[in-house]
């Protein structure tokens, strides 16, 4: 009787901890469903025999292949969930069959799982750069062969491991790593004997042999641990990332050992409570991070309230959300009223690792393409496709550029390729907008091959002055401002009132002048009339902050007092913001003369 209760009592408390840790990994997947659809946008699968062969070329190419192809369902973030999810489900149920966990120790299959969920989370802005392919779906296919490969083995007379070696050994061009690690788990389930010694020396000898024969492009190294993910790129590398994937070996290397004496009903317990702790100490989520994404998400259909949405809703934006406001803003109407309301200060992004990324790398060719400049767009959608790959946000931009230039046989090649993917089948780029085209004539659009993409957008922008085009002299006003040049402020000025006769002055245009007719020379002025109030409050502005200036106050001290009564003006970016911008060395200003 106490034997059946006791029973009883250790299945409830297996599937409770069970239910606690799927609710859990569904939670942890539901707030990164950004992160999710980024994967497909920016991972790259082309249809065709030169892809496939390219990845074959090298061992576990097939499973990133086959992951490769399955990252295209992260377009649907829940259906891609569902399906990562259902192979983490095999995963356990095969992992307690194959290393014949009983009762409570088949929670130890929790931890895997809590491995690979932690691999998928963790990391960061990676997401952008990261070369391998298949990465998101290829590791939990690796892990579910291995694992299946060793249940048919132990269902088989001991005598036959040896065998089993061997077909490990034959597998090792498409499990990599996994090949490795099968062998080490087969060696463990049982008393070894000398034929696991043999099948180990085997494994060593054949990947010397692939080594030589196949594999010659790759260090030794590389070759034994094929498949493992290292997170390296010319200018940066990443230790902590591969940690899931270190503590995932160990894992599924001490599990044999230990499992059969792991059977207490509190272990389930402990095994949900582990992997709930170490995914939440990996897990990159931030709140800047997640907007961005779905900012470049929304920029990407031309869906710019919802853009405008978010970045009134973002109090410290980065740099990729300031533009794409403005563009936003550009597109909707109110740029010269709204943008420094909402705020053109951008702060540093929350990035843990080492790893440098800017606007060049997150959305650098679209916030080209919707300013007009193709041949920069086209440039930086080359450069970052020949390192991160050609991924449906890529193939989109270069298709859309295409048509704005007119070729209409380079956005078939694109679209074409895209037609290929499961849910672009029908997909064409949005009509190229009035605002597009009229910024396309605005200036020589050529190519400069400058690095600092953030700089020169405001640098360059800033010297359309010259444009008859309306929008044109908005920006050049805009990025003038941005600048806190009076020297070209007032050029662009002058342009920007000679088109926009008869219509409304905006504000932030005429807290500039009113700021730039106090400090500007005498021969650069121009008599424009401004509303009183705007007048009346920037005598204000300059009341409090002589009031607030205090010996021994820093400027960001006095900033921050200020920003809640004045941080909607253009005088409070011009005195405070601007230094941000410097600090950060997002954008470079020169001073006013």
């Amino acid at each position: 009787m106490e034997i059946n209760t006791s029973n009883k009592t250790s299945k409830v408390i297996l599937y409770a901890s069970l239910l606690v840790f799927i609710a859990f990994v569904a939670y942890i997947l539901h707030i990164n469903q950004e992160v999710l659809y980024t994967a497909h946008d920016r991972s790259e699968f082309l249809f065709g025999a030169p892809f496939f062969h390219t990845l074959m070329q090298k061992p576990f190419g097939l499973m990133q292949y086959v992951g490769a192809w399955l990252t295209q369902l992260f377009c649907h973030p829940a259906l891609g969930a569902g399906v990562l999810a259902a192979i983490w489900a095999l995963i356990f149920f095969v992992g307690t069959k194959a290393f014949q966990l009983k009762s409570g120790a088949a929670a130890l299959m929790l931890l895997p799982i809590a491995c690979l969920l932690t691999s998928v989370v963790d990391l960061g802005y990676w997401v952008y750069v990261y070369p391998v392919r298949g990465y998101w779906f290829s590791q939990s296919l690796g892990y579910l062969a291995m694992l299946l490969l060793l249940w048919v083995a132990r269902c088989t007379p001991r005598k036959w491991h040896i065998l089993w070696y061997l077909v490990g050994v034959a597998l090792y061009p498409i499990l990599g790593w996994f090949a490795l690690l099968f062998v080490l788990c087969l060696l463990l389930v049982d008393k070894t004997t000398w034929r696991e010694l043999v099948g180990i020396v085997l494994l060593v000898f054949a990947a010397a042999i692939w080594h030589t024969q196949f594999y010659s492009n790759l260090r030794f190294d590389d070759v034994m641990l094929a498949g493992f993910p290292r997170f390296i790129t010319p200018s940066d590398k990443s230790e902590h990332l591969s940690i899931p994937f270190w503590v995932l070996g160990a894992v599924s290397v001490l599990i044999p050992l230990c499992g059969k004496y792991l059977t207490r009903a509190f272990v389930p317990v402990l095994c949900a409570a582990a992997g709930i702790v170490f995914t939440c100490s990996l897990m990159f989520h931030d709140k800047n991070y997640i907007d961005e994404m779905r900012m470049v998400r929304y920029a990407e259909t031309d869906n710019w309230q919802e853009v405008l949405n978010l970045a009134e809703e973002n109090k410290k934006p980065t740099t990729t959300m300031v533009f794409l406001k403005n563009i936003a803003l550009m597109n909707e109407g109110g740029l010269l009223d709204r943008s420094f309301k909402m705020g053109n200060v951008d702060y540093p992004i929350c990035n843990p690792d080492t790893l440098h990324v800017t606007l060049l790398d997150i959305a650098s060719p679209l916030v080209y393409y919707n300013y007009g400049m193709m041949n920069e767009a086209i440039r930086l959608n080359f450069e970052n496709a020949i390192q991160a790959g050609f991924s449906p946000f890529y193939l989109k931009t270069l298709a859309r550029c295409a048509l704005a230039c007119g070729d209409k046989e380079l956005v078939e090649r694109y679209t074409t390729q895209l037609h290929h993917h499961p849910f672009y089948g029908n997909w064409q780029p949005a009509p190229v907008t009035e605002k597009i085209k009229s910024l396309q004539k605005a200036f020589s659009d050529e190519l400069t091959g400058v690095e600092n993409s953030d700089s020169y957008i405001v640098n360059g922008v800033s010297l359309w002055y010259d444009s008859d085009s309306k929008a044109a002299s908005e920006q050049a006003l805009l990025y003038s401002m941005l600048r806190c040049d009076s020297r070209r402020f007032w050029p662009a000025l002058r342009n920007f009132v000679k088109l926009h006769q008869g219509e409304e002055f905006p504000v932030h245009a005429q807290e500039a002048y009113i700021l730039f007719m106090d400090k500007a020379p005498e021969e650069k002025r121009m008599m424009i009339p401004v509303k009183q109030e705007i007048y009346e409050r920037y005598k204000q502005f300059w009341a409090t902050l002589e009031s607030l200036a205090k010996p021994g106050m820093k400027i960001q001290e006095i900033g921050e007092k200020m920003r809640e009564g004045w941080g909607d003006t253009y005088w409070w970016f011009n005195i405070f913001g601007r230094k941000d911008y410097i600090e950060q060395g997002n954008i470079g200003h020169e001073h006013q003369s």
